[in-house]
């Protein structure tokens, strides 16, 4: 065989390695959502459809994995399964969000075990009123591929109320409405008191959070952020050393 041909056919296999590894790589990347372009359109944030708290032995210790949505009784659960493992060093987090308010005080619980790490791992989400958990970690740990995704919260998420005040008439509406404004400014009231008290900018809530819009439109469908590992340093909700 000429060293021509030789050549030639060593080529085509790199080329074919090549285009295989090109191949591959391409198809490990997440699906991109259009509505929401920072973000995955499937991000992993947990199916539970409440919060399961599971410790679980790593070979740098013990750490709890906090998996689900965040119902109201999450508190009191994360409260007793720290109590119940206080050779945990991490909380790992991945979930859709859920009571914010619940988040809040889940947040200041891992506060109070000071020096709990709180960890989003590669892959993994936490959304919503999870942020506000995770933000009770000191330090706060954010892997490489690891998802801290903000909106702008809502209070008029309970379609029914909404159409049943409708129905009742323009003052029952008028009411509903002051309620919703009212409870808004208390949770972004108590929000902002949360953020100075962890260490975290308040202009994550002013510059991301707020900037996000509540309900998506014809126009424009976004309502989340995929805060970037240079944002999350930024804002300091991330301030480890790793």
């Amino acid at each position: 065989m000429s060293s021509r041909r030789k050549a030639s056919r060593k080529a085509f296999r790199v080329a074919a390695a090549v285009g295989l590894i090109a191949c591959l790589t391409g198809a490990a990347k997440p699906a991109i959502d259009p509505a929401n372009p920072t973000c995955p359109l499937t991000p992993d944030w947990s199916a539970n459809t409440t919060m399961k708290l599971t410790p679980v032995a790593k070979k740098n210790g013990k750490v709890l994995l906090a998996e689900g949505r965040i119902d109201a009784g999450l508190p009191d659960r994360l409260k007793a399964a720290l109590a119940a493992n206080p050779d945990v060093s991490e909380v790992w987090l991945r979930s859709p969000g859920g009571d914010a308010r619940a988040g809040n005080a889940a947040g200041r619980i891992i506060r109070s075990n000071f020096g709990l790490t709180t960890r989003i791992p590669a892959g993994w989400a936490c959304f919503s009123a999870c942020n506000f958990i995770f933000m009770g970690g000191q330090p706060r740990v954010i892997d490489p591929g690891g998802l801290f995704i903000v909106h702008m919260f809502t209070r008029t998420g309970d379609r029914s109320a909404i159409d049943m005040s409708v129905a009742m008439g323009t003052d029952a509406t008028k009411e509903l409405i002051g309620d919703i404004e009212q409870d808004a400014a208390l949770l972004a009231s108590e929000d902002n008191d949360f953020l100075i008290r962890m260490g975290v900018s308040r202009k994550l809530l002013t510059e991301v959070m707020y900037q996000q819009k509540a309900l998506a439109n014809a126009e424009d469908k976004s309502t989340r952020r995929c805060l970037t590992q240079a944002e999350v340093r930024t804002y300091n909700v991330a301030n480890n050393n790793e």
